[in-house]
């Protein structure tokens, strides 16, 4: 197959810059910004390391995240204790329930940014 990753996840925002920047302070995520040891940044990209991506379609009738909107990104984290007490202190709502948790998949936890958008925060298992 020719396609070997996701190239960019693009999305409307009422504020995009207010946005950028949201996800860069709280998430340390978007354009200029990268993970530890993947060297230099430029202004348009964010790079990441290599891993799994889920890639799956939902029925429309989902409830894995609410109705009122189309997407829902989900970001593989490290540290996912130190990133939910970041959130909280900063007043961002995290959501966490033990049900969600799997020793065989990992630890999720779930936040909206600034527009409503739902964010889940994935930390696969070691």
């Amino acid at each position: 197959m020719p396609v070997n990753g996701i190239g960019g996840l693009f999305f409307r925002a009422k504020d995009p810059d207010a946005l950028s920047a949201w996800y860069k302070e709280h998430l340390g995520i978007g354009a200029g910004c990268s993970a530890e040891a993947t060297g230099e940044v430029d202004e348009w990209s964010w790079k990441t390391l290599g891993g799994p991506v889920v890639f799956a379609p939902f029925k429309a009738a989902t409830d894995y995240w609410t109705a009122d909107h189309q997407f829902m990104l989900n970001l593989r984290v490290t540290e996912i204790d130190a990133l939910i007490e970041s959130l909280t202190a900063a007043g961002i709502e995290v959501i966490t329930k033990p049900e969600w948790n799997d020793p065989q998949v990992g630890r999720f936890a779930r936040i909206h940014d600034p527009e409503g958008n739902p964010i889940e925060l994935w930390q696969p298992p070691e």
